[in-house]
C-alpha cells in the first residue's frame, strides 16, 4: 500500500453553477480523508460559509493556505486564488466567476505540474464564460492535454460500479466537422490510448474493445456512408492481427439497446454524443469523465454548470464523489505499477 495517500486538488469550476455545492456534499463524506488529502483551489469562507450544514454533522473546518507546499495530511485544504470578495448570484454566470473558474483550474494544474498534487477534479466550467486572451480551449479536456504536453488524450466516461466505460474518437467540434476529422491516423491513435489506459489505469491485461461506427446500421456495406469500410474496418483489422480484442464496427443503436457493451471492457464511440448520449442515459448520477493520455490524473462529473438548479442546496454530489474515488483507484493502480516487482 502507498505511504501516503493521494493529494487531489478542486478547481471549484463556475461560482455560479452547482460546483461548490457539490464540493461541499462530497466532503461531507467522511471517507474521503482515508483515500485522499482534499485541496480546494478557493477562498473557502467565500465558497461555502453560505451552506446548510446538516444538524448531525459539524461544520466544515478548512486550513487556508497560500501555498499547496504546505498542505497537511489528514486536513481539509484550500489554496487562496484570489483575493477580491465575490458578490455571487446562484445562476447568474458572470465576468467574474468565469475569471475565478479559469484562476482556479490554472493554480491547480500549476501546482500538479509542480508535483505539489498527484491529481486534480475539477468541477463544471461554463465553456463559454471561460474564455479568455490567454484561455482558448473548449473544455477543460483540450487545455489540460495542450498544458501537460500530450500529442493526445482521449475523453473516458467511467461507471465502475457498472462496469460502464465510454471514449470517444472526436470531442468538442461540430458534428459536420466529425467525418473530415475521423482519419486513420486519429483512430489508431485513440485505440492506442484506449488499450494503454484500460491495462495502466484499470488493471485489465486484455482488454476487449467494441468500436462503433460513423453512420446509421454502421454504414450498410456502403450503402449509408462509406466511413466504416474505408477507415474504421481496416484499423480494427491491423489491431486484430496484432493480437488485440479490438471487433466492430458496431451500429450504435442496436449495440446499446442490446446492451451488447457488457460483453467489452470498454466501448469507442466515434463522436461526442454518440457516446455521451447513451452513458448520460445509463449513468447520469454516477458517472465520471476521465482525461486518459495524460501523464497526471484528472477526473470530473459527468455534468455541467446546471445554472437552474444552483442556490437550491438540491445538486446530487454523487458523480463528483465518484470522481474522487476513481481518481484516487487510477493513483494508486499507477502507483503500485510503478513499485519494483520484489516491492508489491
Amino acid at each position: 500500500m502507498p505511504q501516503n495517500l493521494p493529494r487531489l486538488g478542486f478547481s471549484v469550476g463556475d461560482l455560479a453553477g452547482i460546483g461548490p455545492e457539490v464540493i461541499y456534499k462530497t466532503l461531507l463524506d467522511e471517507r474521503l480523508l482515508k483515500v485522499c488529502t482534499p485541496v480546494i483551489y478557493g477562498t473557502a469562507t467565500a465558497l461555502f460559509d453560505d451552506f446548510p450544514t446538516p444538524a448531525d454533522t459539524e461544520h466544515l473546518q478548512f486550513r487556508q493556505l497560500r501555498d499547496a507546499a504546505d498542505i497537511a495530511p489528514g486536513r481539509l485544504n484550500a489554496v487562496t486564488c484570489w483575493d477580491e470578495d465575490f458578490a455571487l448570484a446562484p445562476g447568474q454566470p458572470s465576468a467574474a466567476t468565469g475569471a475565478a473558474a479559469r484562476e482556479s483550474l490554472l493554480t491547480a494544474a500549476r501546482d500538479l505540474k509542480a508535483g505539489k498534487l498527484d491529481g486534480i477534479v475539477t468541477a463544471p466550467i461554463s465553456k463559454d464564460n471561460t474564455q479568455a486572451d490567454d484561455f482558448r480551449y473548449p473544455g477543460h479536456t483540450e487545455f489540460l492535454t495542450s498544458y501537460f504536453e500530450a500529442p493526445e488524450s482521449l475523453m473516458f466516461l467511467v461507471d465502475e460500479d457498472a462496469g460502464l466505460r465510454i471514449a470517444t474518437v472526436t470531442g468538442h467540434i461540430p458534428l459536420k466537422d466529425v467525418p473530415a476529422k475521423l482519419t486513420a491516423e486519429l483512430l489508431r491513435t485513440k485505440i492506442t490510448l484506449l488499450l494503454k489506459s484500460l491495462k495502466n489505469d484499470f488493471g485489465i491485461l486484455k482488454p476487449r474493445i467494441a468500436v462503433l461506427g460513423l453512420n446509421p446500421h454502421a454504414g450498410e456495406n456502403g450503402l449509408l456512408g462509406k466511413e466504416e469500410g474505408d477507415v474504421v474496418s481496416p484499423v480494427i483489422q491491423q489491431f486484430a492481427h496484432d493480437g488485440h480484442l479490438v471487433v466492430g464496427p458496431f451500429p450504435a443503436d442496436g449495440y446499446f439497446g442490446t446492451q451488447q457493451f457488457r460483453q467489452f471492457d470498454a466501448t469507442l464511440a466515434l463522436y461526442h454524443d454518440q457516446g455521451l448520449i447513451p452513458f448520460k442515459l445509463m449513468a447520469f448520477e454516477r458517472g465520471v469523465n476521465f482525461t486518459a493520455g495524460l501523464s497526471v490524473v484528472r477526473t470530473s462529473p459527468d455534468h455541467g454548470t446546471a445554472y437552474g438548479l444552483a442556490g437550491q442546496y438540491k445538486a446530487d454530489e454523487s458523480s463528483f464523489r465518484a470522481a474522487v474515488f476513481l481518481a484516487c483507484d487510477i493513483w494508486k493502480q499507477r502507483w503500485e505499477d510503478a513499485q519494483p516487482r520484489s516491492a508489491r
